[in-house]
């Protein structure tokens, strides 16, 4: 427990300012994050890390979280974040013949399904802090998604453990209740709607609540697919990075569900 909360304060203390600051600071860092969750998911997989297909799926998962403005003069203006997937879908299945199926067919879906999975999220973590430049309002926006996702994490605990009888998958996560599923989103709408209120008037209360329901649910099913493939793995955490609290894609498993959509909700 002690290492749980030293761990907690020293990346809040490192986080909350990247998210205050906004602009290329949270651009890096999304990065950043990105190149570790895709390292997770290669060493789940115990592949090498120092490998070409390696490289181009690190590559594929950064170009994706980074901004379009990023490739101003480099790419066509009609570029968009599909075509880079496409790019990197190509390139790593070519490899395949080039390893002469060292790097077959089904490592290629796998790096493919992550970069879309792990650079997406990410770059949504970025993108919402930074929809009206680095004024403040990118920032309450990305608070929203993540009051949405805690609340719903720890009210789910709490009444789970309170009043959990039913079990929701449990081959996936044994722990998880339907009580407590549906009492963390329960908890979690009421604060979202709260929170919108004095923090996004601009938002009413008629378009806070779908958004709070739906990515209340998706955050629970996102936390869902990364206990799946942890389990298919046969590891209790996706990384060490985080001393008691796993690794990256332990701690952002329903953000990268969310984020994105906040953006198909028309608010990024």
């Amino acid at each position: 427990m002690r290492t749980r909360i030293i761990t907690a304060v020293v990346a809040l203390a490192i986080f909350v300012p990247i998210l205050i600051m906004g602009g290329l600071w949270i651009d890096f860092a999304a990065a950043a994050l990105a190149y570790v969750g895709i390292s997770e998911i290669y060493i789940m997989r115990k592949r090498i890390i120092v490998s070409f297909d390696f490289f181009l799926t690190t590559l594929g998962v950064m170009a994706l979280t980074v901004p379009l403005t990023f490739y101003h003069g480099w790419l066509p203006d009609t570029f968009s974040r599909l075509d880079i997937l496409y790019i990197f879908a190509v390139l790593l299945l070519l490899w395949t013949v080039f390893s002469k199926n060292k790097f077959n067919f089904e490592d290629a879906g796998v790096s493919i399904i992550s970069m879309a999975y792990i650079g997406t999220g990410f770059h949504y973590l970025a993108a919402i802090r930074n929809v009206h430049g680095t004024d403040m309002y990118g920032f309450k926006l990305l608070m929203l998604a993540l009051l949405i996702v805690w609340i719903t994490d720890s009210g789910a605990y709490f009444v789970g453990r309170a009043l959990g009888k039913h079990k929701l998958f449990p081959y996936i996560s044994p722990n998880k209740t339907w009580e407590g599923s549906i009492g963390g989103t329960i908890i979690a709408v009421v604060v979202a709607v709260i929170y919108a209120q004095y923090f996004l008037p601009s938002l009413s209360m008629i378009e806070v609540l779908p958004i709070a329901i739906v990515c209340s649910i998706a955050g629970q099913l996102g936390d869902l697919v990364e206990s799946a493939y942890k389990r298919y793995y046969r590891v209790k955490d996706s990384g060490k990075i985080l001393p008691g609290h796993g690794g990256i894609l332990d701690r952002f498993d329903s953000m990268l569900i969310v984020l994105p959509l906040f953006h198909l909700f028309g608010l990024v």
